[in-house]
């Protein structure tokens, strides 16, 4: 008995350190919510990594950005995906149309900058232009699962696209005879896994939602109005 209570108090004290370091917000965020709001907070965190890893392999890119190292140029990156505002060398193209400009021949910007910014703003759109998600908010599963199979997509257009001299338009992936890098099919792997785990999620709640309603018509229980 002393242990069971030991680990009760253990317990009690944990959720109580848990709601202590938790933010006020997070009390108007559901489970699924909460989820929704770390999985775009690490996949934007996955797409920054794989901006920093882009430059060091394209070097030229940046020179291109107009900025001296990578860490500010990967700042204004951020800054227009998170607040939602357009960057300047893709004529103000965001989401699906500024990722097929920015993985075109024709572009003559920055493509790293471009391509990372292309697929934070797809993201963001998916889910509904949001990148915190609370109780009245609604993320559509269908947009969701699109956005992981546009990464796929993209992923092959990375490793595949080559200009005129037969060069990839940007170097990431590398196998030869010297050693081999799919750290970036790795970390695009990780974000398509956490869309693919979230799309699960919201069909669930959405399916939960619709089996209550409809137990409550065969048990003929009312439905909570508050």
């Amino acid at each position: 008995m002393l242990y069971v209570t030991g680990c009760s108090q253990q317990q009690g004290g944990d959720i109580i350190n848990q709601m202590r370091e938790g933010k006020p917000q997070e009390f108007l965020q559901t489970s699924v919510d909460r989820m929704a709001t770390l999985t775009m907070r690490d996949n934007l965190n996955s797409l920054y990594l794989l901006m920093s890893k882009l430059y060091l392999r394209n070097p030229d890119e940046l020179k291109k950005s107009g900025f001296l190292d990578a860490r500010t140029a990967g700042k204004q990156v951020r800054m227009a995906i998170e607040l939602q505002q357009p960057l300047p060398t893709l004529g103000g193209k965001k989401d699906l149309a500024a990722l097929r400009f920015a993985m075109s021949p024709e572009f003559l910007g920055d493509r790293v900058g471009a391509f990372i910014y292309a697929i934070g703003s797809m993201l963001v759109t998916a889910h509904g232009n949001r990148l915190e998600f609370y109780m009245t908010d609604t993320i559509n599963p269908v947009f969701v699962s699109n956005a992981a199979r546009n990464i796929e997509i993209a992923t092959w257009i990375l490793s595949q696209r080559q200009n005129k001299e037969g060069q990839p338009l940007l170097f990431s992936n590398e196998i030869s005879e010297e050693g081999s890098n799919l750290s970036f099919a790795v970390e695009f792997g990780k974000i398509v896994a956490r869309l693919d785990l979230l799309t699960r999620m919201l069909d669930e709640r959405y399916r939960r939602i619709g089996v209550n309603y409809a137990q409550s018509l065969l048990f003929l229980n009312f439905l909570p109005v508050q």
